[in-house]
């Protein structure tokens, strides 16, 4: 664990979980590739659990309106006259022409341009053209709705009619969480990247600090990454890892590395200070940003130090990572192609504290493009440029799966919860993938 404990239930829990008990065979690689396991993804996995849809920012009034991809599937997620959310298939009844195209907007009722079927917010018929001439009657229900709820702004929803609660579902990260007060974080950067990887690929890539050495070497003068905490839960998963803080493989350099003093610079403090002392930096960092929290405006109260200084990076099952500072996060989704389990979709939203008192900025407009197009910072085109590669080599005769190590618990355990959903509580059968 961490350099400290609390016996406070509102803080973020620091206790180191056990490891679960997996065996370290070869996972295999054809789970990247197979569309007869991308079939069984789809069918046993994603059509089961609670899937982000969407922020509440996005859907500030009624009428307010989001659709959002998954797969081969497209969701209208509504905000409702009452202040309500719902979230429908994005398809007309009628003859199964699409209500609205990928994006947001705002709508009185949902008119399909085909043939003007018309639907109110809520997903109940409002108008069919010359009802009388379907000998058949008129369909006796609306819009098919979909279960949709929200936690600390974002808002989720299933494509399982049966899911159970999203608190359920989600365990114990509301508790871990919620001390970064999330509603005061507003969404900074919102993009779309199409990567010729499996989303699988990509998950893996952001569950473990092993890479960084080959992939960041510029982040070793950043941060620890070797010491660092995991916890499996029993969908979810975490690491712990420290910031302003250099890596072992690392010789400690007279003066504070870039990275460092960019943390120092953002909290008020001035590197020049600490000339030939990198490894206090991390210490009075922590302090620096307790003592001169409130008078910036920013409410530390319900974090422990290290979360002042450091990335508690989750990933909350089946495909949102969550890199959580004390002053910003970043969260990406990634998502399945509908046929292609060489290609996936890498959503980027980053998020910023803003200060009590302080204007909540305009939301950004969003991009999408395909990986190469634009640049999406230094260390996400590293992993970008890095993970096309990646899947080629998983198509390759000569390679048989992926042999993982300690430093990779997070993604063995990945892969035994995607198990549990695709192969049910007996466990996967001999031969299976």
């Amino acid at each position: 664990m961490l350099d400290e404990t609390t016996e406070n239930a509102r803080m973020t829990p620091l206790d180191k979980a056990p490891d679960p008990d997996i065996p370290d065979t070869i996972i295999a690689k054809e789970r990247y590739t197979d569309p007869d396991f991308m079939r069984l993804e789809w069918d046993r996995l994603w059509s089961r659990v609670w899937l982000l849809g969407c922020m509440e920012q996005d859907l500030p009034e009624p009428g307010d309106y989001v659709v959002t991809e998954i797969g081969r599937e497209s969701i209208l997620i509504v905000r409702q006259p009452d202040r309500g959310l719902r979230a429908f298939y994005n398809v007309c009844q009628h003859r199964g022409n699409l209500l609205r195209p990928s994006g947001a907007g705002h709508a009185a009722s949902f008119q399909c341009a085909y043939h003007h079927w018309e639907y109110h917010l809520d997903g109940r018929f409002k108008h069919i053209p010359d009802a009388e001439t379907f000998p058949q009657g008129t369909p006796c229900t609306g819009l098919e709705e979909l279960p949709c709820e929200a936690w600390a702004g974002l808002v989720f929803f299933s494509l399982n009619p049966d899911v159970g609660p999203l608190a359920e579902y989600l365990g114990e990260i509301p508790e871990h969480l919620d001390p970064y007060n999330l509603p005061r974080m507003a969404r900074e950067r919102n993009v779309t990247v199409e990567w010729d990887c499996n989303w699988k690929t990509s998950v893996d890539a952001f569950n473990e600090s092993y890479h960084v050495q080959g992939i960041h070497p510029q982040l070793l003068w950043h941060l620890d990454d070797l010491n660092i905490q995991i916890d499996c839960y029993e969908r979810h998963n975490r690491y712990l890892i420290k910031f302003a803080k250099l890596s072992p493989r690392v010789n400690q350099p007279p003066d504070i590395p870039p990275g460092i003093k960019g943390l120092m610079k953002d909290a008020g403090m001035d590197p020049a200070d600490y000339y030939g002392r990198v490894k206090d930096v991390r210490a009075d960092l922590q302090a620096w940003k307790r003592q001169n929290g409130t008078a910036h405006g920013k409410d530390y109260s319900r974090l422990h130090d290290a979360q002042l200084t450091d990335d508690f990076h989750y990933l909350i099952f089946p495909n949102i990572t969550l890199n959580m500072h004390a002053d910003d996060y970043w969260l990406f989704r990634q998502r399945p192609h509908a046929t292609d389990p060489n290609r996936m979709y890498f959503d980027i939203w980053t998020f910023k504290l803003i200060p009590e008192g302080e204007e909540w900025p305009e939301p950004p407009e969003h991009q999408q493009f395909h990986h190469g197009e634009k640049s999406i910072g230094l260390v996400l085109d590293q992993d970008a440029a890095n993970l096309p590669g990646v899947q080629r080599g998983m198509n390759s005769a000569g390679y048989r799966g992926l042999w993982l190590g300690k430093q990779e618990l997070r993604i063995r355990h990945f892969h035994k919860v995607i198990d549990d959903y695709i192969y049910g509580p007996e466990g996967k059968p001999d031969g299976a993938l």
